[in-house]
Order: structure tokens, then sequence, then C-alpha cells
């Protein structure tokens, strides 16, 4: 089959879902920005253990949200799925109220829900998923202090043989950055084997948009390109790093645009995009995977 959906449109974004007041908020809930990080992005053991309880209940939970992605569900019942999934594990869904650019509104939503052209920060609303939609659903959770963050692609009913291969090989792309992300290496190897994977098959690796240090700060100022932007992001790869590796890949040009909710990210030529994510931790022997259910 081939893909039925010319466009992806605006829908009609429900109110904010409410948070138990029992549950703990991020710091930049309810503020125009999000506090700069300077703790560093080497995290102690004690810090690690709760990213990983973090990073657990995001990866159920977007397996939850995963479930449910057919044709027929609207974005908005896979955010309403997965705030509360979230609220049930006494975690906050990091992405709600998280502040918008230069003035712009705060994210209003649960988790964020990009379908076909969309490459990321796509807000749940009443868009009707179609037979064949890659919907890229990313989920982070927020406990004990600390975020853990992940992204997965899913193909609702039967998927064409594009979109089908798009998806396996931006996934097997993450699982390529993640395995080159050794100690001593640079950050920038990520990117390189990434960008160089996704070239075999004729895809662009999104470069508008980066993985990020993770873990008492959503985003801690780290970046990881998915593409090869040596000589710059040399930062060395450290034991007790907690970061994303979250390639988006576009079986067009990577070129791209905001729409004007100051969030949703589309490709200027309309072609489909498939991400993945994982929050990982650099060991002593190379990293783990810490968003795994």
């Amino acid at each position: 089959m081939s893909p039925v959906r010319e466009k992806v449109i605006k829908g009609v974004v429900s109110p904010w879902r409410e948070v138990p007041a029992a549950i703990t908020r991020p710091e930049y809930v309810g503020k125009k920005r999000a506090t700069v990080w300077g703790g560093g992005d080497v995290h102690d053991a004690e810090t690690i253990e709760k990213i990983r309880i973090s990073a657990r209940i995001a990866a159920q939970a977007l397996a939850e949200v995963g479930r449910h992605v057919v044709p027929g569900v609207t974005t908005d019942e896979l955010d309403r799925i997965g705030h509360e999934f979230c609220l049930d594990h006494d975690a906050y869904p990091s992405t709600l109220g998280y502040p918008g650019a230069a003035g712009r509104p705060a994210f209003p939503k649960a988790l964020c829900t990009s379908v076909n052209e969309v490459i990321c920060h796509g807000i749940p609303d009443s868009t009707v998923i179609e037979e064949g939609d890659i919907v890229k659903v990313d989920i982070t959770a927020f406990k004990n202090g600390v975020h853990g963050d992940n992204c997965g692609s899913f193909i609702a009913g039967e998927g064409s043989p594009e979109a089908t291969k798009l998806v396996e090989v931006t996934h097997e792309a993450m699982m390529r950055g993640i395995k080159a992300a050794q100690p001593g290496r640079q950050v920038n190897i990520i990117g390189r084997v990434i960008e160089k994977y996704a070239a075999r098959f004729g895809y662009e690796s999104v470069r508008s948009y980066t993985g990020h240090g993770v873990g008492p700060a959503f985003h801690t100022g780290l970046i990881i390109p998915h593409y090869d932007a040596a000589p710059h992001h040399d930062d060395v790869i450290e034991p007790g790093m907690v970061f994303t590796v979250e390639p988006m890949l576009c079986m067009g040009s990577e070129e791209n645009h905001e729409w004007d909710d100051g969030w949703t990210v589309v490709t200027d030529d309309g072609s489909w995009v498939a991400q993945f994510e994982h929050t990982i931790v650099i060991t002593e022997n190379g990293p783990e995977v810490l968003t795994l259910p």
C-alpha cells in the first residue's frame, strides 16, 4: 500500500489535563523558562538509580501508548493514555507545561505525537490516526527529582513498504549510535555513525534537533547531534554521563519549518519521518539503555 494521508493539518487541542497536587512538578512548570542546569553531565550512582526508575516508567508509558496507535484513534486519546499512566505511577509527564522558546506558550500536553511529515513536538489534538500513518510518540517521566526520556515510531495498521523500511532503519540507526557511545570518544562519533548508516538508504538525518543530557534537568545543556558535527560537539564521553540518542530520519530532505503554534516541526517537502529515542547511561564498559520497560 502507499500512504493515503496527503498532509497533516492542525486539529483542536483539548484543555490541559489535571495533575494531582501530591505529584511533584519539575521546577519549570508555571515559569516562562526552565532554569539553566549547572550541575554537569556526570551523575553519581544514587542519581543514576533515580533516573533508572523514571526511565523505566517512561518506557512502560511509551509501550502502553504504542499499543493504542491504531486507525481511528485521536492523538488526544493517546495523550490521555500516557498522561494517566504517568500519574498512576506517581510520575509527572515532563512535557506538560514545558516553557516555550521566546515567549511562546508552554507545551500543553503529556507527550508529543508527531504524525508522518511532522518531525517532532507535535501537539496531541483531535487529529484522527489513519491506516498506514507513522506516529512518533515522545514521552518523558519525572519522578524523584529526575527525568527519563524516550520516543518510538509506531505504524497504524498496515504500513507501506517505504514507511516500514524507514521505521526499521531509524531504530537500527539509533542502536548503532548508542553502541558507538564508548568512554573516551567524543560525542560527535554518535552522529557520524547514524548519518553514515542513514545515507545507505537515501535518508537524511535531521540536524535542527538533537539528543541531550538528561537527569535532574530535562535538558542539561549537553548536545548529542545525529549527524557528523566534527570538529564541533567534541565533549568526551565519560562514565556516569546520562543522555539521549534520538535520531530523526527523513525519506526526503531534512529541511524543515515550525508551525505558528510554536512547537510543531514539519519537513519542507512533506517527506515522512521516523524517530526513536533512548535515555542511556555510560558505564566503564560502555553504554547501557535505561528506557526499557
